[in-house]
């Protein structure tokens, strides 16, 4: 007898593609970049352009920002610069700060007052409401 196998390729679910960029987020690492030991690939004449492999298209390698780190592989996820503070008003930037907001103090979320009052602490309020029921 005979028997086909036919095999479909497909996307992961998106809790997972979620998940993984997830981690990857939160393990970033803040890199530098060298201002020297920048090669620039010299001007050749030949009559076929001079093709550079992938692999030593860019001559430089990024260090991380802390030296105790270790150095970001091909994979991983970096930045140059910090992002801004949201706990303090910067109108420049569009940030409106957190003063005064509401937080929810059973949260772990961004809306937990641990996360949202940036350690300034927050008042807590008891209110009883009266409702009519039926």
């Amino acid at each position: 007898s005979c028997t086909v196998k036919t095999c479909w390729m497909r996307l992961p679910s998106f809790r997972s593609v979620g998940d993984a960029l997830k981690d990857r987020f939160d393990g970033a690492s803040r890199v530098m970049m060298p201002n020297t030991d920048l090669e620039v690939p010299a001007q050749r004449n030949d009559a076929v352009p001079h093709r550079v492999p992938r692999r030593d298209r860019y001559r430089f390698q990024l260090r991380p920002h802390n030296p105790d780190h270790k150095s970001p592989g091909a994979k991983d996820l970096v930045y140059l610069e910090s992002s801004p503070g949201f706990c303090e008003k910067n109108p420049r930037l569009g940030i409106p700060g957190t003063h005064g907001r509401a937080c929810n103090d059973t949260s772990i979320g961004v809306d937990g007052c641990d996360l949202m009052c940036c350690g300034r602490g927050y008042r807590t309020e008891t209110m009883f409401v009266v409702e009519r029921c039926n």
